[in-house]
């Protein structure tokens, strides 16, 4: 007796490139890569990555959980798509003939925006990104920020690494600050009206006099203990402050 031959998932890349079998395959049963992939990214941007689960994703779509592993093999694969999705729609201001900063900054603006729109996804961004057709346009359109600056292109590659690293991290921050502030119920200006009382007599300004005066003066000019807007945009241009000897060395 033969056995029945079990069509072969596709690999990562042949997902990402719709280069696979499953391309073929999916119009057939009412469903496709894509459909799976965005109902991921809604169930994502409403309640977190977690949420993503191929049983959870079924119910979305009204599927079977195993119908879902014909398009998708695994959550590491549903999450590349998801990040490549985003990437492929994302916003790209033009940055042809800007002043370098200008360009930079744009670029660092888009991507924190993107971050911003979908808080997990700055989270879930690998360090090796796979090479998919969303990642490959924005990657192009951001090297075009660095290109005719006199770098090398590994130096090229090594800037945009840093200044993303810097948005990645900037982003995600202000996702945690958004977090505690949803948690706790209260704006910040409500929780310092709050606590503040408290604050005022364990802070001993004899104890604690720079804490207490650099806190006080940050915290009135923000009017919040944290101002994630105002964190990146400084961290920003501190970043391009810290390429500067790089991109503008004789």
């Amino acid at each position: 007796m033969t056995a029945a031959t079990e069509t072969p998932k596709p690999n990562l890349l042949e997902l990402l490139w719709r280069a696979g079998p499953e391309a073929s395959r999916g119009p057939r049963k009412g469903l496709t890569v894509d459909a799976v992939v965005a109902a991921a990214v809604d169930l994502a941007d409403r309640e977190g990555l977690e949420a993503v689960t191929v049983r959870r994703l079924a119910q979305e779509l009204g599927r079977a959980p195993m119908t879902l592993y014909t398009y998708v093999p695994g959550k590491t694969e549903l999450v590349a798509l998801m990040l490549d999705s985003l990437f492929a729609a994302m916003d790209r201001t033009p940055v042809d003939g800007l002043p370098w900063r200008e360009r930079l900054a744009a670029v660092a603006r888009d991507a924190y925006a993107l971050y911003r729109d979908h808080p997990w996804a700055a989270a879930a961004s690998p360090s090796r990104p796979p090479l998919g057709p969303g990642q490959c346009a924005k990657y192009e359109h951001e090297l075009r920020a660095l290109e005719g600056l006199g770098l090398g292109d590994v130096e090229m590659d090594d800037a945009l690494a840093h200044l993303l690293g810097f948005v990645r991290i900037a982003a995600q921050d202000a996702a945690q600050a958004d977090a505690e502030r949803a948690a706790s119920a209260m704006s910040d200006h409500e929780w310092w009206e709050a606590n503040g009382p408290l604050l005022a007599k364990v802070l001993d300004p004899a104890v604690f006099p720079t804490a207490v005066r650099v806190g006080q003066a940050a915290g009135e000019a923000h009017d919040a203990a944290y101002d994630a807007e105002h964190a990146f945009r400084f961290g920003l241009d501190r970043t391009l402050d810290g390429l500067a000897p790089l991109i503008e060395r004789p």
